[in-house]
């Protein structure tokens, strides 16, 4: 369910040090973050969209993530742009 709307959005940013940019910048309307992902990697992510108060949707998989945004690698988060 949650891979569909990276599917239906005209623009997202992949990654988590760009998805913190994003979010550092305002433009993020709504956070993906792979579940099978090592916090280290997504602590940083997650406290930004929570002090921005922007919505975090959990996915099960990272390489299903990655794929979806059409990367032949995983992605830990994806950040849907305004």
């Amino acid at each position: 369910m949650s891979y569909e709307k990276v599917l239906k959005a005209h623009k997202f940013v992949i990654g988590t040090k760009q998805t913190v940019k994003a979010l550092r910048e305002g433009n993020v309307q709504e956070l993906l973050v792979a579940t099978d992902a090592e916090s280290r990697l997504t602590a940083k992510v997650v406290e930004e969209a929570n002090l921005r108060q922007i919505p975090i949707q959990y996915v099960d998989s990272m390489k299903k993530l990655g794929k979806t945004c059409g990367i032949d690698v995983g992605a830990a988060a994806v950040a849907i742009i305004r």
